[in-house]
Parts: C-alpha cells; sequence; structure tokens
C-alpha cells in the first residue's frame, strides 16, 4: 500500500546492502512457463523481465466481472494494475538454502508494486539463498464479484502452487514463509490468520495442498480495516465504500489470530503517517495473548514504504534480521 503523492524509493546500493547481509504441477493441472513480458515496466529489474512467470489458476480465476481500469495520469511505472490473470514470479537463488518465500507486495490495493517491494526485494532475498515467488495478485476494485475474497483467494492457491511443485524448485514443502509489505502485509496477515477460511472451491490436487505459511513477515502491514487505524484507500479497496461492522472485522487480521497462525515477524516505522504503527501493536498484542511467536521492530523513523530500508540507517538491517528470524523457526540452511 501507497499514497501515490508519496512513495519512497530503494536505490540500487540499498538492495546490495540488505543481500550482503517447465513447472511440475500435479497430474490435475499444468501450467505454462513463460517469460515475463519485456513491455514499459519502468525501473523493474532485468531479472524480473527475465522470471519464469507462473499462473495460478487454471482456466479462469475464480469470481466474475473483471474490468480493465483507467491508469490515472503520472501513475509511476513498475507499479502493476489491471490484473486479469494472477501470476507468480520465480526468482531462483544460485545456491538454495531448501526455504520459499511467498512475498506479497503492496499498494493500497489499488496497484501491486513490482519494484521496490517486488523484483529488489526478490534479487535480495535469492542472495540470502532463498527462492522466492513474487505474487502478482488480482486488485479488488477492478471489478471483481466478492472483492474482499479475491486477494486471499489468489494467496492461498500460490502456497499450494509452491508446495505442490516443491521437489522442481528444490525447496521443503514445511518451509514456505510468506513476506508482505503494507497492503501486501495485510494480505499476508490474513493468509497466516485465514488460511484455513474456505474462499474459493477446490478444483484440483493443487487444493489438496496445506495453505497455511510456515511463518509470515510483516512490513509495515495494514493490519486493521476499522476507521480510527486503518489506512482509508487499502480498506475502501478491499470492502468497498460502504463496509458493515461484520465485514470490516471479517478482514481485520487481529481479530482472527489463534494458535494456529505462524511465528509472526513484524517491521514498522514509527513515524509512518500512511499506516500507523499502531497496526503493528495491535497485530503483536494478538499474537502474545494466542502465545504465538513472535518479533516486532520499531524504528525512530523511516515513514512508509521503505522498501529494504537504507544501508546508513536501522531500517536497512530488517531483511538480515528476518533472515536469522526465519532459520530459528525453519530450521538450519
Amino acid at each position: 500500500m501507497h499514497d501515490e503523492t508519496k512513495v519512497t524509493g530503494i536505490h540500487r546500493r540499498a538492495v546490495l546492502a540488505a543481500a550482503g547481509a517447465g513447472i511440475m504441477l500435479s497430474q490435475a493441472a499444468t501450467a505454462e512457463i513463460r517469460p515475463a513480458p519485456s513491455g514499459p515496466l519502468g525501473p523493474l529489474s532485468a531479472s524480473w523481465r527475465h522470471a519464469e512467470v507462473l499462473p495460478l489458476w487454471q482456466g479462469a480465476a475464480p469470481e466474475q466481472g473483471f474490468r480493465a481500469m483507467p491508469v490515472p495520469p503520472g501513475s509511476p511505472p513498475g507499479f502493476l494494475r489491471n490484473v486479469a490473470v494472477p501470476t507468480l514470479h520465480l526468482f531462483r537463488p544460485r545456491l538454495g538454502n531448501g526455504r520459499a518465500v511467498l512475498l506479497i507486495p503492496g499498494g493500497a490495493y489499488t496497484f501491486v508494486v513490482g519494484t521496490h517491494e517486488g523484483a529488489d526485494t526478490a534479487d535480495a532475498l535469492t542472495r540470502l539463498g532463498y527462492t522466492v515467488f513474487v505474487l502478482t495478485y488480482r486488485l479488488p476494485g477492478e471489478g471483481w464479484t466478492n472483492r474482499w475474497n479475491v486477494p486471499l483467494q489468489d494467496a492461498q492457491r500460490a502456497i499450494r502452487l509452491i508446495r505442490a511443485n516443491a521437489k522442481r524448485y528444490a525447496v521443503d514443502e514445511a518451509r514456505v514463509a510468506v513476506l508482505g509489505y503494507s497492503a501486501g502485509g495485510h494480505l499476508a496477515a490474513s493468509l497466516a490468520t485465514e488460511f484455513a477460511e474456505p474462499v474459493y472451491s477446490p478444483r484440483d490436487a493443487i487444493d489438496t495442498h496445506d495453505p497455511r505459511p510456515s511463518a509470515a513477515g510483516l512490513i509495515y502491514p495494514v493490519i486493521t480495516l476499522s476507521p480510527r487505524y486503518s489506512h482509508a484507500q487499502s480498506a475502501a479497496a478491499l470492502l468497498g465504500p460502504t463496509p458493515d461492522d461484520a465485514l470490516i472485522a471479517r478482514r481485520s487480521a487481529d481479530l482472527h489470530v489463534t494458535t494456529a497462525t505462524p511465528p509472526t515477524f513484524l517491521a514498522h516505522a514509527l513515524d509512518d503517517s500512511a499506516v500507523p504503527p499502531e497496526n503493528s501493536f495491535m497485530m503483536l498484542s494478538a499474537l502474545r495473548s494466542a502465545g504465538v511467536a513472535a518479533e516486532a521492530h520499531f524504528f525512530e523513523r523511516g515513514g512508509h514504504g521503505f522498501g529494504l530500508g537504507s544501508p546508513d540507517a536501522p531500517t536497512g538491517h530488517w531483511p538480515a534480521m528476518f533472515d536469522l528470524w526465519l532459520g530459528q523457526h525453519l530450521g538450519a540452511k
């Protein structure tokens, strides 16, 4: 999630500093592997343009009504819209550690940040040995019926697809984490708390796999959709303009934490004026109340959208801390 008028970019040196710290599906389904399109994607990295692109669904995705929306003038390049076909971009490490990360960029549920929260973060994580799958998920305001379920449908399917093909990608089914930024952090938190919610009807053998992530990383996440602390643009895009209290509660992740919620890592800047840090406070409190393992880092400064952070500021250290934390919960490399 980002307000389009204020997005914090990430320089290539920050990425490098943080980095220093034919698909085999089940017999029920097959998928085409194709290179990512090389269209006007602006600052998206070469690794994004050359990544394998894995369609999530065989045939049409759940729900109906997609319609392309006009792209506002001046929209930053590399911020992806009009997602009719949700996909995973696959980033492979040179030397894998057996762990996979489903990476969910933000964008206020209005676009998907393919730049610093997508390709750049994937590049950094692959240098740490992770096999990374960047989710380009459907945007709920682009005409879809049951809009509040659409991103979670894609996230559940993504985890299942990764696990269905774990051997091909040399990853351990038991070591598949999710990492989300901002509104993508809301989706990651929803996946971590509502992984068992039946938001779509099973289609094939892929859907027999467990959609519960092994661990969750939430970076300046939207957590609550209650107006006091939520981000209004994200909440409206996901729920529509006039949601009732029951729908707000249904998609407020802190209200659905249970003992089954996976271990969770949080990072947030205290001067975040877009998504108040109270979102992470609320999630941390819910995790602690449920007895779920949790680690949280609150930075004095950083604002919103800092991505991998700056190498000369505390925000630049969270990727290394996340890597160490995952090692504690997903096992040794």
